[in-house]
């Protein structure tokens, strides 16, 4: 619709993970980097994390992209919410073995035989899970025993987990110690700053068609849009989308921010659930009743503590006072 109006061949701010459309921070680099090497020189297992809309999912893709002119087989895990028997076949299915009817012992010696058949012509295989905070304990013990299948000199299935903070959170706690070893690398990343929303923007709008020189967001309308999405790639498309729109209903060849106050609005950015605030007023009356009690505990066991003593201050007074007696002669 506002294609021809800002003089673009396809739309800049699709929410979809498109590679072409990556934009490389320093730490997006970094990643992309640890994430290709620990595929091609086989560690083993590689985990990225980030928050929501970091761009994760479009590295993952990147990453895909370029190993897939290298030879590397790969099985794609994009919803985590399996059975154990699932999740196995799932993978087997995806690097093109037959499952059907086959029970989860035939499917594992299918996949270590494909394994090392690929091993042997120097071929290299890879799990990637998306999404795989959502990965249940039961299936997170199913990856480290994949992690077993190996030769004496290295890993047979390169596997990289990919998720949001959690996944952290998860691989750190103790009863997944076993698997937190087995980490070759990690890598996590952050939101853009304003430097690099500005760049991020242009970055798209060029690759789009748009003429460098020729800006459509105005600076104040950037600083806006860094403010409103806090850096964070898909909410810069999401508001960029609707502020072209909007600007294209406007006849306006330059967005101001006024477009973007209005679109972050209607988007309703910043609102949060009053359910939410209750939730959080509640923990923190919780709170405040457990802090109160402790004093009230505490305060106790001092007038306990003043009281004891003082009974024994005076048991000793009463002790001193008594006369000694002699017997009658």
């Amino acid at each position: 619709m506002y294609k021809s109006f800002y003089q673009l061949r396809q739309n800049p701010f699709e929410i979809t993970p498109d590679p072409s459309f990556l934009f490389s921070t320093a730490r997006h680099n970094e990643a992309l980097a640890s994430l290709y090497y620990g595929v091609r020189a086989r560690k083993g297992f590689v985990v990225l994390t980030g928050e929501v809309g970091t761009g994760k999912t479009m590295l993952v893709r990147c990453v895909l992209d370029l190993l897939q002119r290298t030879g590397v087989a790969f099985a794609y895990v994009f919803n985590p919410s399996l059975s154990p028997l699932e999740f196995i076949r799932y993978i087997a299915g995806d690097l093109g073995l037959p499952v059907a009817g086959k029970a989860k012992d035939e499917i594992i010696l299918a996949l270590s035989a494909f394994l090392v058949e690929r091993h042997r012509l120097n071929l290299t295989t890879l799990l990637v899970v998306d999404e795989a905070h959502y990965l249940s304990p039961e299936l997170l013990e199913e990856v480290r025993l994949l992690t077993n299948l190996e030769t004496t000199q290295r890993k047979l299935l390169q596997i990289v987990l990919a998720g949001q903070p959690e996944l952290d959170e998860m691989l750190d706690s103790f009863e997944l110690r076993q698997l937190k070893q087995r980490i070759a690398l990690r890598c996590h990343l952050e939101p853009l700053d304003l430097g690099e929303t500005r760049g991020y923007i242009q970055r798209r709008l060029q690759i789009a068609g748009r003429v460098p020189e020729k800006i459509i967001f105005s600076e104040p309308a950037v600083s806006a849009i860094f403010r409103h999405s806090k850096g964070f790639p898909r909410m810069v498309n999401t508001i960029c989308e609707n502020a072209l729109l909007s600007g294209y209903a406007r006849r306006a060849a330059v967005i101001p921010d006024e477009v973007i106050e209005e679109v972050a609005r209607d988007l309703r950015l910043g609102v949060v659930s009053q359910k939410d605030n209750k939730k959080n007023r509640s923990a923190g009356g919780e709170q405040e009743v457990k802090k109160l009690e402790l004093v009230r505990a505490v305060k106790t066991l001092l007038e306990l503590h003043d009281y004891l003593q003082e009974m024994k201050s005076t048991e000793k007074e009463e002790k001193t006072s008594v006369p000694y007696r002699t017997s009658a002669q």
